[in-house]
């Protein structure tokens, strides 16, 4: 059976329908999702599947600037992707993965996400390429800081500013929690 995904911005999604993405996320990230891990994948647009059971998977993109070759792009970055157990291993994480990338590809420069090991298999599947340059980000205390933690897992989609040339840093805005 093929669920719908439904697609929002954050403003449009109503108090109860946040509650049951966080609630998603608290238990697919089994208590090591935090409220600046919640608070990456706010103010930008959400796919939502819902099943019988409720909210069954989940996944945003938000806006993140990078500069890259010395330009700044509109990076549609991928947060708080999520199955809920039960409902795991039947194509949902893909068909928000489809709505996200549509999203990427029509209105970003490139599309950027960090994945962990696990999730690292259903981007490459959809065309997701390993990052392999450098990755910075831009401290607003000491300027632009080398995350080299997030080498190994930051992975990007090519959009409407085309390849990326690895020879040169990616250079993220600042967030809250991005380094310790």
């Amino acid at each position: 059976m093929t669920l719908r995904v439904r697609t929002a911005h954050t403003a449009d999604l109503a108090p109860a329908d946040l509650d049951a993405v966080r609630a998603l996320l608290d238990a697919a990230f089994d208590g090591d999702f935090g409220d600046e891990d919640w608070d990456h994948g706010l103010g930008g647009m959400h796919a939502l599947v819902h099943d019988a059971f409720g909210l069954a998977a989940h996944g945003a993109v938000v806006m993140r600037r990078v500069r890259h070759r010395g330009r700044w792009l509109r990076a549609g970055y991928v947060e708080n992707v999520a199955v809920r157990a039960d409902a795991r291993r039947g194509g949902l994480g893909g068909q928000v993965m489809g709505e996200l990338e549509r999203v990427v590809e029509r209105a970003y420069d490139l599309g950027a996400l960090s994945a962990s090991a696990d999730g690292a298999r259903l981007y490459t599947s959809r065309g997701w390429r390993l990052w392999r340059g450098e990755v910075h980000a831009l401290s607003p205390r000491e300027g632009d800081i080398r995350l080299p933690d997030e080498e190994d897992s930051t992975y990007v989609r090519p959009a409407l500013a085309g390849a990326l040339d690895p020879a040169h840093a990616l250079l993220f805005d600042w967030r809250d929690g991005d380094v310790l």
